[in-house]
């Protein structure tokens, strides 16, 4: 059996596991106190281009979206986000445990479009009863999307104007941010992102690490006594030094942006595969997630072989599923994944 399940199915990259056994026996503070975080902090802010960046380390992708919408939410207020957002949908209310709504709009390939999201804004106020209603105080995106699709730079461009025009902050969930600075199909760079969002997170638990996500507030907005809200809320880690190590080597030489130009690479292969083999994209990704609408009996079939995720039913007789790539795709797990798709094809079976 070979699993393109997910992209945080392995272990962790071999280069961060051999960080942490060489710095196990180190004794050092706690808390994201240490050298170590200290070292990542600063690799981070030179790659973002953000010197006066604030960075903070969190254990999970969840943990960080909750934390960051509770702490910069007054309470009066809602996140917008779009109605596919990791955040609306597969986060087990996470957001509104916290006391705060997600306020959805429609989406487009997973995005918020600015033009909606101005109109939305703009119906918010104008109506007489707003006062009588959650207002937006913060707007959510995912770059990649939950469909693996991105936002261009003139879509965050806009989407960001919209969002200084009503002063309230633009937050960007990125979880999978490595494979969308990586794509071929990209024109945003780190250095844009950090310009143009309020706060934003580089993950590392989908890209190589054992866990935790970087987040960034590139504005000198990191909400006061940020540590004492992430502790309150269940999310601080007392050894951060785990975290600190780990980002320190995702951030050393550029292993980041190799472990995510991996992932890509082995995307745009197992893309041609699935052309070759006739099977129809639900949508075009340009990142290590892909799409595929499979009938059910041929699921099932391929599942005997190979680990998917099921994504949603497309009709009584289809299924919507995704295939990542990570760090750990190999060629062999390829070549198995073809000869399946192409009996005969001459793909050498792993």
């Amino acid at each position: 059996m070979i699993s393109f399940e997910s992209d945080y199915i392995a272990g962790a990259h071999p280069q961060i596991l051999k960080r942490l056994a060489e710095t196990n026996l180190e004794t050092l503070s706690g808390y994201g106190t240490d050298s170590y975080c200290e070292s990542a902090r600063e690799k981070i802010r030179a790659a973002c281009g953000c010197p006066q960046a604030d960075v903070e380390f969190l254990v999970g992708g969840t943990q960080a979206n909750s934390v960051i919408i509770s702490t910069m939410l007054r309470d009066f207020e809602g996140v917008v986000a779009a109605k596919t957002g990791h955040v609306s949908i597969h986060e087990a209310g996470a957001i509104e445990f916290t006391g705060h709504k997600v306020l959805e709009l429609p989406q487009k390939d997973g995005k918020i479009e600015p033009s909606v999201l101005k109109k939305f804004m703009e119906d918010f106020y104008a109506d007489g009863n707003h006062e009588h209603m959650v207002f937006p105080g913060m707007v959510y995106i995912s770059h990649p999307t939950e469909y693996g699709t991105l936002y261009t730079k003139k879509e965050l461009t806009d989407i960001a104007a919209v969002c200084r025009s009503y002063q309230i902050p633009l937050f960007m969930d990125g979880a999978r941010l490595g494979y969308g600075l990586m794509s071929r199909g990209t024109d945003l760079t780190l250095e844009e992102i950090a310009k143009l969002c309020d706060v934003f997170y580089i993950g590392g638990t989908k890209v190589g690490a054992l866990c935790g996500e970087a987040v960034v507030f590139t504005k000198q907005n990191r909400p006061a006594h940020f540590m004492t809200s992430v502790k309150k809320r269940g999310a601080l880690l007392a050894k951060g030094r785990l975290l600190g190590i780990q980002f320190d080597a995702l951030f050393t030489d550029g292993l980041y942006f190799e472990i995510s130009r991996h992932a890509i690479e082995a995307a745009e292969r197992m893309k041609e595969i699935f052309k070759r083999a006739g099977l129809a994209f639900y949508l075009e990704s340009p990142t290590n997630q892909q799409f595929i609408i499979l009938e059910n009996s041929r699921l099932e079939l391929l599942q005997k072989d190979i680990a998917v995720s099921f994504w949603e039913k497309y009709d009584e007789t289809h299924t919507v599923v995704r295939f990542a790539t990570s760090w750990s795709t190999t060629d062999e797990q390829l070549d198995k994944l073809e000869a399946m798709l192409l009996p005969g094809s001459g793909a050498r079976e792993a």
